[in-house]
């Protein structure tokens, strides 16, 4: 996290750290598990904001896991794919996650935990993970539900082709001739800094659609209902953008050019449905274009296709509180940001001398109590707490988590609507047909 002490750094990673009040096994209690997240290149387990000491107290075993990043996680060669017994190469961070699972499997009882009642969770890269252990056969079996805070893996391949085995074969050919060495002994032999710090490392940091852990597409997978169907709780934040993107230098003119750079040559239909005819228009347009094609079209198209498909129900939050970050922080102007909600999921206000109001504790309580009955129950709803609604295509109805606690809309609908039509015209079928 921007602002955080960085943690220590060690292909000894494979660890996880468990919050527990239970005085003694066999006490029943459910779990959370939280995968961090960091892009697949960053990111820790230990790191404070993801203590689960608060949680735990509502009557939760909470876990946090660790799992490989970068090229150690995601490197996928020819080389590897031969010696697999899986024909597959690329998905070792997620290989993690589902060891870590298993392992939960047959030990949490003696924490206290049910292992039949584990929740899956995570934000940014580590929701993208859940969106791929509901769709890989090899976590089925290991969670009952899933919750997933801004990420998820459902554009078109056609836009994503580096996702495909042999396109990030070759892209791992790439990073590997980047180090100088030109087999897979070499290769071996070099330390763990090397392999992070080579030339083409940051394109090494996604997950694969491969053989063995992830044979289709979450799209596809929920598409065509083969996702592993529990109950889901999902949502992404009103200003997602602002934590990533200095948007002080895009203008009018360069504002093509800039989301290019960005993402790659775009569809020209998606720059048209963002005006950005003035420079404040285009600064505007930049953050929200961000936040619906990184976050806010995901998160909307993971509900529809779980309410289409599953039998299980879907929950739909849109956080749009604006903590009180500080002035000549890191985090001043973040607003209702990517990572913003993170402080009051785990209900961690009191970890930063921030000047958090009355109003930011009832919410960090509230979000904090709508997480848990979720995971105990797969329904988030209690006592005191406003009436939230599944999500459903017909009536598509949000939970709105800011100033207030109110039930809405879909934000953003135009927007994420123009993007559909133009992944729909990419994809040539319609949201969820085959």
């Amino acid at each position: 996290m921007p602002g955080e002490t960085p943690p220590n750094v060690s292909e000894d990673c494979l660890y996880l750290n468990i919050w527990s009040t239970a005085q003694g096994a066999h006490k029943h209690l459910p779990v959370i598990v939280w995968i961090y997240g960091g892009g697949f290149r960053n990111g820790a387990a230990s790191m404070p904001l993801y203590w689960g000491d608060r949680l735990a107290r509502d009557g939760l075993v909470v876990v946090t896991i660790a799992y490989r990043l970068g090229p150690l996680g995601f490197l996928a060669l020819p080389e590897l794919t031969r010696e697999s017994p899986e024909h597959s190469s690329g998905n070792y961070g997620l290989m993690d996650q589902v060891a870590a699972l298993k392992w939960i499997q047959r030990n949490i009882s003696a924490f206290g935990g049910d292992p039949r009642r584990v929740t899956i969770a995570g934000q940014s890269s580590g929701a993208m993970s859940v969106s791929v252990l509901m769709a890989s056969p090899r976590a089925r079996g290991l969670f009952e539900r899933a919750i997933g805070e801004s990420g998820g893996l459902f554009e078109p391949l056609q836009l994503a082709p580096s996702y495909l085995l042999a396109n990030a074969e070759h892209d791992g050919k790439t990073y590997v001739a980047s180090l100088g060495v030109t087999s897979l002994e070499e290769l071996r032999r070099l330390p763990a800094a090397r392999l992070l710090g080579g030339g083409n490392a940051g394109g090494v940091t996604h997950p694969v659609i491969e053989p063995y852990l992830l044979p289709t597409s979450p799209y596809e997978a929920f598409a065509s209902g083969q996702q592993n169907d529990v109950p889901l709780l999902i949502g992404s934040n009103a200003e997602e953008a602002r934590s990533l993107t200095d948007v002080t230098h895009t203008t009018a003119v360069t504002f093509a050019a800039d989301i290019e750079r960005s993402f790659g040559q775009l569809p020209p239909a998606i720059v048209a449905a963002y005006p950005h005819a003035t420079d404040a228009e285009a600064q505007k347009a930049r953050l929200n274009l961000e936040g619906d094609l990184r976050f806010g079209w995901d998160m909307w198209t993971w509900a529809r296709l779980q309410a289409a498909t599953g039998r299980s129900p879907v929950y739909y939050y849109s956080f749009r509180r604006r903590p009180p970050f500080p002035v000549g922080s890191v985090y001043e102007g973040w607003g209702a940001s990517h990572f913003a909600e993170l402080w009051y999921v785990f209900d961690h206000l009191n970890q930063t001398p921030w000047r958090w109001s009355a109003a930011d504790r009832r919410l960090a309580r509230t979000i904090s109590h709508y997480w848990s009955n979720f995971a105990r129950s797969g329904d988030p709803n209690g006592r005191g707490l406003t009436p939230w609604p599944p999500f459903t295509n017909t009536t598509a109805r949000v939970l709105y988590l800011g100033d207030s606690v109110t039930v809405s809309e879909v934000p953003s609908l135009d927007n994420l609507t123009a993007l559909d039509g133009i992944y729909t015209a990419v994809r040539g079928k319609p949201i969820g047909e085959r």
